[in-house]
């Protein structure tokens, strides 16, 4: 029966305190209010403009345009709340109130701008690694993965500024993170070398790469395999941990192809002969569109014939046109000798 008496005083006593605080503030409470309700206005500009720059078609802008637009309405006015709280001094219970509303929103805005920036430069690098979009699945898991490890450390950090012990928390979620990992090993190792993928991109959708004894063309990257089409026909389907275990070459990103060639020459060539050689073969090299002369000198002696060694560049990335440049300049490099009156060996 004393409960309800004393409960009431209670509630009378902090409604004479807030009262008073009002009247005896009221003009800090007046400049508090205008500095949160600018505040909020630029915070408001801020959002749209973030929501004009995420339209930008530059990418990294629209990265950057998506975290601004996410803050929201509530952020804004606990922010506000906050401002007028500290410089008014509001009473104990109040002040501590508007503090622990505005921790839980800041936590929250914080843990969404980050989820907008990492699943944004993630979502820009998979395109620009698989411009077909070949990995949705895995997009979607990271997605996931990021919304759930966001959301889980602002809970404990909440939690963290309540004074409540998440030790125990904390290392629950430690074990039970170890042991899924262990029991999805596998997954888990595919999945960070489809990350590695995208970010370190060592190829991309429709690069011709090799692989240990395989030749192809990658048509598919997943979450958990990449398809190459390899020059045979084939389908080969590899892990992503295997195929970036082992020592890769991408023809995709080359800007020309070295050929290293043996000429032999009849030891009946004569030393002025053998001398012109070098700038009769770089005039004939010249002539061919496709091909730039490197080097070219006398390589050594056997019992009949002088080896000439000859190199050149195809300046062709296209592996399927290498045999035709080369075709053209060894028949260019034929009629070069037989002008010259030098014969093979």
């Amino acid at each position: 029966m004393q409960t309800e008496p004393n409960l009431s005083a209670q509630i009378t006593a902090f409604w004479r305190d807030c009262a008073a605080w009002l009247v005896g503030h009221s003009s800090n409470i007046a400049i508090s209010a205008i500095i949160g309700a600018v505040i909020v206005a630029l915070l408001c500009g801020v959002r749209m403009f973030g929501k004009r720059l995420s339209r930008s078609a530059h990418p990294w802008r629209g990265v950057i345009g998506r975290a601004l637009s996410s803050m929201r309405f509530w952020f804004m006015g606990t922010l506000a709340a906050q401002i007028i709280s500290v410089f008014a001094h509001a009473p104990p219970d109040i002040a501590n109130t508007v503090n622990f509303i505005f921790t839980f929103a800041l936590t929250f805005q914080v843990a969404l701008f980050l989820r907008e920036l990492l699943i944004g430069s993630i979502e820009l690098r998979a395109g620009h690694a698989d411009p077909s979009g070949s990995l949705p699945s895995a997009i979607n898991l990271i997605r996931l993965l990021i919304n759930a490890t966001l959301f889980i450390i602002a809970v404990i950090l909440i939690l963290g500024n309540l004074n409540v012990n998440v030790t125990g928390l904390i290392a629950g979620l430690g074990v039970g993170g170890i042991a899924i990992g262990l029991a999805a090993q596998g997954i888990f190792s595919d999945l960070f070398a489809a990350l590695a993928i995208l970010f370190d991109q060592p190829f991309r959708r429709g690069d011709s790469i090799k692989w240990e004894n395989t030749i192809g063309t990658v048509e598919a990257i997943g979450l958990k395999t990449t398809r190459i089409r390899t020059n045979t026909g084939e389908l080969a389907i590899v892990s992503n941990t295997n195929l970036l275990s082992k020592e890769m070459r991408n023809f995709s990103r080359l800007d020309h192809r070295r050929v290293v060639q043996m000429i032999g020459i009849k030891n009946s060539a004569t030393a002025e002969q053998l001398a012109a050689l070098p700038e009769q073969l770089r005039a004939a090299l010249d002539g061919c569109e496709g091909c730039r002369f490197v080097a070219c000198g006398i390589d050594g002696f056997v019992l009949t014939a002088i080896n000439i060694q000859l190199s050149y560049d195809v300046l062709s990335p296209d592996g399927a046109l290498l045999l035709t440049e080369k075709h053209a300049a060894h028949i260019a490099l034929l009629r070069s000798l037989e002008a010259a009156g030098i014969a093979l060996a």
